[in-house]
């Protein structure tokens, strides 16, 4: 059997990639479907088990590698079928029906690209969960890390995901309808092995079938956004309204993040709200030169794709404690200062210390610190106990800019 394409019949290599593809594709539908009812059957539980997580990420991780497998594949296809003759259609006299055909096979194409792409891209811009079974990184040049892109990839993932389910159905269809009803040699001719094939005309190329496609694709995605699956992870949680404070140093700007590794994966995240009342005078050498008194609106925490179940019982319960807080002295140390005092979360007091740099020029401030935590001092995912799941440590890092205030 040839290699390459004739004017009737295809080359072996294209049926390889024909089939190739759709055994991945038909092997990504259920494993997508086990892994996502698994997944929400996690986040309506108080307390999973760890081997139902890792299990769940396990699914996840094969989803994506082969999602990945099929992006690379489908390029391959598109790039051999640029360079090969196509065979013609076997009734190109029925209009209706061929301008169907070509549609679906626009849709096809191009779903077999965007659909994995946006996945990947997902993948890329979400943090952490689920890796990518290769050795190539999971990043992706030009992606930034970032909720917003993350949202919006997964749900044009879940858009285009159905888009191409309904183009594969029809596919099918299409050739059942030949195989069975016209008894042509339409599925037989993509069948490996010598296959008596009717001479057909010439292919003509036509702009209408990638016009309609297009439109599909712009129509699909429109109702992904009025139907908001767009919106980023955590937007339904309720986050708490603090209080404005003053303050003798002003906070201007700055980060609260946290880091968690989950699966062997580190998982970045930060508070977008949060307060600080600091009193603080350089000019102490020796002891305690201030305090510092920090609340923070937990629910206001993004953790990339696992934002929902930080935010569930047994881990933050943002709905029971929506707030955490950490009092302290500011203590003048010989590298720099510490902050002594106590970090109370989820109803938790726990004395800690975070020693952070401090840096001033006139009536600016700026400080960097962090500290590591053990998530079971404050009662957080006690269900986990295997730190391959999710590890006991959690990396705090903060860092701020304040202004003096002004003296009345």
């Amino acid at each position: 059997m040839a290699l390459a394409n004739t004017a009737d019949r295809y080359g072996s290599l294209s049926k390889t990639f024909h089939w190739l593809t759709a055994l991945l594709i038909l092997t990504l539908f259920p494993l997508g479907l086990v892994a996502n009812n698994m997944a929400y059957e996690l986040q309506s539980m108080s307390a999973p088990a760890d081997d139902l997580v890792a299990r769940t990420a396990w699914l996840f991780s094969l989803h994506k590698t082969l999602g990945v497998t099929v992006f690379f594949v489908a390029l391959l296809r598109i790039l051999w079928a640029l360079n090969q003759p196509k065979p013609g259609l076997l009734h190109p006299d029925r209009k209706l029906e061929s301008l169907a055909a070509e549609t679906v096979h626009w849709l096809l194409y191009g779903s077999l690209v965007v659909v994995p792409l946006s996945g990947w891209i997902h993948h890329a811009a979400a943090s952490g969960f689920a890796p990518i079974w290769w050795p190539f990184g999971q990043t992706l040049p030009l992606v930034p890390k970032s909720e917003a892109v993350a949202a919006a990839m997964g749900g044009a993932h879940w858009v285009l995901t159905k888009v191409l389910g309904v183009a594969l159905l029809l596919h099918i269809a299409g050739a059942l309808k030949h195989h069975v009803i016209d008894k042509d040699a339409t599925l037989r001719r993509m069948w490996f092995g010598r296959t008596d094939v009717p001479r057909t005309s010439p292919e003509h190329k036509h702009a209408a079938p990638i016009t309609a496609a297009l439109a599909l694709w712009a129509l699909a995605l429109s109702g992904g956004a009025a139907l908001g699956v767009y919106a980023p992870h955590g937007d339904g949680i309720a986050v708490a309204e603090l209080e404005e404070v003053q303050s003798d140093w002003q906070v201007q700007d700055g980060t609260l993040a946290i880091t968690v590794t989950q699966l062997g994966s580190e998982v970045e995240g930060q508070f977008a709200d949060w307060t600080a009342v600091i009193s603080f005078d350089e000019t102490v050498e020796n002891g305690t030169a201030g305090a510092v008194e920090v609340t923070v609106a937990i629910g206001s925490l993004a953790l990339g794709s696992v934002t929902d179940q930080a935010m569930g019982p047994d881990f933050f319960n943002s709905a029971d404690f929506p707030t955490a807080t950490f009092t302290a002295d500011i203590v003048t140390v010989v590298d720099g200062y510490e902050a002594q005092g106590t970090l109370t979360i989820k109803g938790q007091s726990m004395p800690r210390t975070l020693p952070f740099g401090l840096s001033i020029d006139g009536d600016t401030a700026s400080m960097t610190g962090g500290l590591t935590l053990d998530r079971r001092s404050f009662g957080i995912g006690d269900n986990m106990a295997d730190e391959s799941s999710l590890a006991f440590a959690v990396t705090v890092d903060v860092n701020l800019t304040a202004l003096r205030a002004a003296s009345e």
